[in-house]
């Protein structure tokens, strides 16, 4: 997606090609696709190739995504496999519950 047009612009700081980075990578891509559908913007950033980066952001772990849009900025480390703790931390809205009739 296009970030001028995203709701939520999101940087995730991976460590190459882990097993960790890749949960990581897979759990915060099914979070965003089912909370906040084509609303985002997501940049996957390697540490190993991109330091300067992760030292701009004050990103010291891997893998830490971190919420750049709408302010304020916010970041959270791991795996990202607990979504509800990954949408509070990063402050995100979730998808509207169903409601049964």
């Amino acid at each position: 997606m296009n970030g001028d047009k995203a709701e939520y612009v999101l940087k995730l700081y991976i460590s190459g090609c882990t097993e960790n980075s890749a949960k990581a990578v897979n759990n915060l891509k099914l979070l965003l696709d089912e909370n906040v559908k084509d609303k985002y913007a997501l940049e996957i950033i390697d540490v190993l190739k991109n330091p300067q980066l992760a030292e701009h952001d004050k990103v010291f772990a891997t893998p830490t995504v971190v919420k750049v849009l709408p302010p304020p900025v916010k970041k959270v480390m791991g795996n990202l496999s607990k979504e509800k703790k990954v949408l509070a931390g990063l402050g995100l809205h979730t998808k509207t519950p169903e409601i049964e009739t």
